[in-house]
């Protein structure tokens, strides 16, 4: 089922815990210092909604990427790979509560040249481990049979395991009108950690990109529209080719810095 990004209650119908669900989109990645945030959250706020979940300063997502003992996903995507993809566990909101049977979502995104493409399943979070780390079929809706088998083959045939886990302060905008399937992320606080991959451990995280800087994304079902790259262009914003979950991988030295890595001089502990 395609997702229509536009739509607020389509674009969280994903954290519901019912069958498969999968889209298409492209997406380009922006790096926005801080002090242009309130002049681009004006011009957004005129144009586009701002998403029903994520009022009063937004909504944290945390994310557990899986891997290989060799990073092959993190090659592929440093090495540009026209079809690529990783797998990842993710929990929206605070992290802290998560128990058992809070609803978090195991999901595979792939890139197929320029278009991302996701599917994920959402359910609670025992079951969630089971699959991932416990290698086992789950209870589930039929409709996401062949989707779980594809997750459980991932993980056997190339021995997955927990990597690296990222997590940041999310605000959305979502398109209406003629702008109908666009979407705009601002991504701040961008934290990681390499242990400890419970979302509700006492773990320390540390920002993995400097806290002056925002990741920004425009995602759209088709293309992105014209008054939204002069936008870009009139704020200065750099395009940038930016992965959390690499950036993550090299600010604790389970690779070396990529010349796609943000430096982070002004990287603190948090």
């Amino acid at each position: 089922m395609n997702r229509l990004l536009g739509d607020d209650h389509a674009g969280h119908a994903l954290r519901a815990p019912s069958g498969l669900h999968s889209f298409n989109r492209y997406e380009i990645k922006y790096l926005v210092p801080s002090e242009r945030l309130p002049a681009l959250r004006a011009e957004l706020a005129g144009r586009m909604d701002s998403d029903s979940h994520g009022a009063d300063g937004g909504y944290g997502v945390w994310s557990t990427y899986y891997d290989t003992r060799d990073l092959r996903f993190y090659w592929e995507k440093i090495e540009g790979l026209r079809f690529r993809r990783k797998l990842r566990m993710r929990h929206y909101g605070d992290r802290t509560n998560v128990g058992d049977d809070t609803t978090v979502h195991v999901e595979i995104k792939q890139r197929v040249n320029r278009v991302t493409q996701k599917r994920r399943v959402a359910m609670p979070y025992r079951l969630a481990r089971d699959l991932c780390d416990g290698r086992r079929m789950v209870e589930h809706d039929p409709s996401q049979t062949a989707f779980l088998e594809e997750v459980l083959e991932l993980i056997s045939t190339l021995d997955l395991r927990p990597v690296a886990m990222t997590g940041y302060q999310r605000e959305a905008y979502v398109g209406r009108d003629a702008d109908v399937g666009l979407r705009v992320t601002i991504d701040s606080r961008v934290r990681g950690r390499d242990r400890d991959f419970g979302f509700a451990a006492d773990a320390e995280n540390r920002l993995i990109v400097p806290a002056r800087l925002s990741v920004v994304e425009f995602k759209a079902n088709e293309r992105v529209p014209y008054w939204l790259t002069d936008l870009a262009a009139r704020l200065n914003m750099s395009v940038v080719r930016v992965s959390k979950y690499c950036q993550s991988v090299e600010a604790f030295g389970r690779a070396p810095r990529s010349i796609f890595h943000i430096p982070d001089s002004e990287t603190v502990e948090v």
